[in-house]
C-alpha cells in the first residue's frame, strides 16, 4: 500500500493569529515548515515567496544541519534558492570533500508548471530531519535541493498553464522570462539560470543529479517513469551504478504500490498506442543526457500528468526518498566508480567515442497497463483521434524498442582541439560555463600539423529553435598544416570531461556549438563570381585542362539534376578556380595529435 500523506495542519485563520500562535506555542513552529500544498490538501501550490520563507525557516530550525543559500539571480531579478542539508555537519562543498561525503543534487521546477518536485522535496526533507523516515540517510551524504530552478517561469502563475495535467489549481509556466526552455540548455548554456546551475554542479560535484518532472502524453495507469544515465551511454563500467540506482528506485516505489517504468512512455507514432515505445538516450541538451558526459549519474523522474496532484507529489516523494537511501548506502562506492571513470576519460584520446545514440529496430512485446480506447476520425480536427476510457483498465500488448546503440561516433583527438584566435569569443564562454580546462597560446603557431573539418553538405534549419538557427552539416576531418596568430586556445582531451569536450567541439555531435549555430558564419558564402565571368573562366579552364573537360562532360551525362541546373554547372568551375573561398565550410576548430607549444 502507498504511504498516506500526513494530515495537513489546520489553516491559520488570520495572519495575526498565526503570528501570536507561533510566538506563544512552540509546537506550532512545525507549521512553519509545511507547504501551501499540504495545508490545502494538495489543491494548490505556493508562490515563490513560500520557497524563500521555507528555505529560511528550515535553516532557522536546523541551524547546524540546513543552510539556505542563493546560487544565482534570474533575468527578472529573483533569487535562486538552494537548501543544503546534512546531519554530518558538512554544509559546504569543501567540508563534503574533506569528509569524502557523496552529494545528491535534486531540482524541481525546471519546467515550472511541473511543480511536483518542489512540494515533494520540502515534505521529504522535513520528514528526514524529523527522523520519520530514512533514518541516518543524511549522516552519510549531503542533500542539495533546489525547489524551483525556473523561478521566473514559476511566477508566471495561473490556471491552465498545463492543460494536460490534473492539478494544482494554478501553476507556473514551462519556459523562463526569456522564453528559454532550461531543459534544452545544458550544453549551450544561454540562460543565466543555467549558467548558475552549472556552477552549482561544478561546486558540489554530485554523485547523482535528479531532475523532477511531470509527463505529457497519453492516459494510462503507470504513475512514474524513472530513467537513469549512464545506463545506455557514457562510461561502460559506470553503467553498473546507473542500473543499480534505477532498479533500486523502481523497487522502492513498486513496494509502496506504485507502477514505475524504466523508459519514457512516448509512443513511437504520435497518438497510436499500438505503435509501442522506444527507449533511448537523451541528447545532452537535456539533464539526463548531460551528466553522463561528466561521468556522473543523472535521473529523470516523470510522474504521470493525469494522476491527481496529491498522488503525484506522494509518488515524487517516494522517488526522492528512494534515491537518498541508496546514496546513503552506496554513495561512497559510487563516488569511487565515478572517479575511476574520470581517470578512464583522460585516456580517451585516439579512441572512438559515441556522440549520439538510437534504438534499433529490435523489439520485445511488453504488457503495458493502459485503458480501453477508441480511434475515430474527429469532426473537429479532421484527424484520427484517440479517446481513452479511464473507467476501463486494460493491458496493452505492445512493442518496446529498448536495444540502444551509438548513432554517431567520432575518434577523440590524441592531444585535443585548437580554437583559432578569431573564434575564441564564440567558443570560450561555453567552455567557461562548463568549467572545461584550456590553455591560451600567446605566441603565433607556424605550420601546425592539425586536422581540419570541411563540410560536404550544409543545411541550416528553416525555423528558430531556442533562439538559434541550428546547423546540420556533414563532412570529414583531414590532415592540414595551418599557421595561426597568437591568442589561440588549446583544449586538451586528457581531462575528466573529455566526453563533454567532444560533445561541444565535434561538429556532428547533436548539441555541439556548431549544431547550435554558434559557428554558422563559417558555413555562409561571402563572395561570388558573376555568371558571365564564370562562363568566361570556365571556357578558359576547359581549354587548358582536358582532364577537367572529361570530368565535366561525365558529370553532365551521369547526373540529370546537375545537367539541368545552370547554377550547379557554373559552380563546378568556380569551386575549382583560384578565386574560390578555401575557408567556405571550414569548421573553425582544429584537432591536433600533439599539444601546440
Amino acid at each position: 500500500m502507498r504511504r498516506p500523506l500526513p494530515t495537513p495542519p489546520p489553516m491559520n485563520r488570520t495572519p495575526l493569529l498565526a503570528a501570536l500562535l507561533a510566538v506563544a506555542l512552540p509546537a506550532f513552529a512545525q507549521d512553519a515548515l509545511t507547504t501551501v500544498a499540504e495545508r490545502s490538501d494538495f489543491v494548490r501550490t505556493g508562490r515563490y515567496d513560500e520557497v524563500i520563507a521555507l528555505c529560511d525557516a528550515f535553516a532557522a530550525k536546523y541551524p547546524n544541519v540546513v543552510r539556505c543559500e542563493t546560487f544565482g539571480t534570474t533575468p527578472e531579478g529573483r533569487s535562486m534558492k538552494v537548501l543544503i542539508a546534512s546531519t554530518s555537519g558538512a554544509l559546504t562543498p569543501e567540508a563534503a570533500r574533506a569528509k569524502n561525503l557523496p552529494v545528491t543534487l535534486m531540482q524541481g521546477g525546471i519546467h515550472a508548471g511541473e511543480i511536483d518536485g518542489k512540494d515533494a522535496g520540502f515534505l521529504a526533507l522535513r520528514e528526514l530531519l524529523d527522523g520519520k523516515l530514512a533514518k541516518g540517510a543524511l549522516d552519510r551524504q549531503v542533500f542539495v535541493f533546489v525547489p524551483v530552478f525556473n523561478v521566473d517561469g514559476h511566477e508566471r502563475f495561473r490556471a491552465w498553464n498545463r492543460p494536460n495535467q490534473r492539478g494544482p489549481e494554478e501553476m507556473g509556466w514551462r519556459a523562463t522570462a526569456q522564453n528559454l526552455n532550461l531543459n534544452r540548455d545544458y550544453m549551450k548554456a544561454d540562460a543565466p539560470e543555467m549558467r548558475a546551475m552549472l556552477a552549482l554542479i561544478e561546486r558540489w560535484d554530485p554523485v547523482a543529479y535528479v531532475d523532477l518532472h511531470v509527463t505529457d502524453g497519453a492516459k494510462f495507469q503507470h504513475d512514474l517513469a524513472v530513467q537513469v544515465e549512464p545506463v545506455n551511454s557514457g562510461d561502460e563500467k559506470l553503467r553498473l551504478a546507473g542500473r543499480a540506482l534505477r532498479q533500486g528506485t523502481m523497487d522502492y516505489i513498486a513496494k509502496r504500490g506504485g507502477m514505475p517504468l524504466p523508459f519514457y512512455p512516448s509512443f513511437v507514432k504520435g497518438d497510436d498506442p499500438m505503435s509501442g515505445f522506444e527507449d533511448g538516450v537523451s541528447t545532452p541538451r537535456f539533464s539526463l543526457g548531460y551528466m553522463q558526459l561528466r561521468n556522473r549519474m543523472a535521473m529523470l523522474v516523470e510522474t504521470h500528468s493525469w494522476r491527481p496532484y496529491k498522488y503525484r507529489v506522494n509518488t515524487t516523494h517516494d522517488a526522492i526518498v528512494a534515491v537518498l537511501q541508496q546514496v546513503a548506502a552506496n554513495g561512497a562506492a559510487w563516488q569511487r566508480m565515478e572517479r575511476e571513470a574520470d581517470e578512464r576519460a583522460t585516456k580517451l584520446g585516439g579512441t572512438a567515442v559515441p556522440l549520439d545514440y538510437k534504438a534499433t529496430d529490435a523489439s520485445r512485446t511488453i504488457d503495458f497497463k493502459g485503458y480501453a480506447y477508441t480511434r475515430t476520425m474527429s469532426p473537429i480536427s479532421g484527424a484520427l483521434m484517440t479517446r481513452y476510457d479511464e473507467t476501463r483498465p486494460q493491458v496493452w500488448r505492445i512493442p518496446l524498442h529498448d536495444v540502444v546503440v551509438p548513432r554517431i561516433s567520432a575518434d577523440a583527438p590524441r592531444a585535443g582541439y585548437v580554437v583559432p584566435a578569431a573564434w575564441v569569443d564564440m567558443v570560450k564562454p561555453t567552455l567557461d560555463a562548463h568549467a572545461i580546462r584550456y590553455e591560451r597560446i600567446d605566441a603565433p603557431l607556424s605550420n601546425l600539423a592539425a586536422q581540419a573539418w570541411r563540410a560536404d553538405t550544409i543545411k541550416f534549419s528553416s525555423d528558430s529553435f531556442e533562439g538559434h538557427q541550428r546547423l546540420d552539416a556533414q563532412g570529414k576531418w583531414a590532415p592540414e598544416t595551418r599557421s595561426l596568430v597568437a591568442g589561440t586556445l588549446f583544449v586538451p582531451i586528457a581531462q575528466p570531461k573529455a566526453r563533454l569536450i567532444m560533445g561541444l567541439l565535434e561538429p556532428t555531435a547533436p548539441d555541439a556549438i556548431a549544431a547550435w549555430g554558434r559557428t554558422n558564419a563559417a558555413f555562409e558564402r561571402k563572395e561570388y563570381m558573376e555568371d558571365y565571368v564564370a562562363e568566361e573562366e570556365a571556357e578558359k579552364m576547359l581549354a587548358a585542362n582536358p582532364a577537367l573537360r572529361a570530368e565535366f562532360e561525365k558529370r553532365v551525362k551521369d547526373d540529370p539534376d546537375f545537367a539541368k541546373s545552370p547554377d550547379r554547372r557554373l559552380e563546378f568551375f568556380y569551386r575549382r578556380h583560384s578565386a574560390w573561398d578555401d575557408r567556405y565550410g571550414l569548421y573553425p576548430v582544429l584537432r591536433v595529435d600533439t599539444a601546440p607549444r
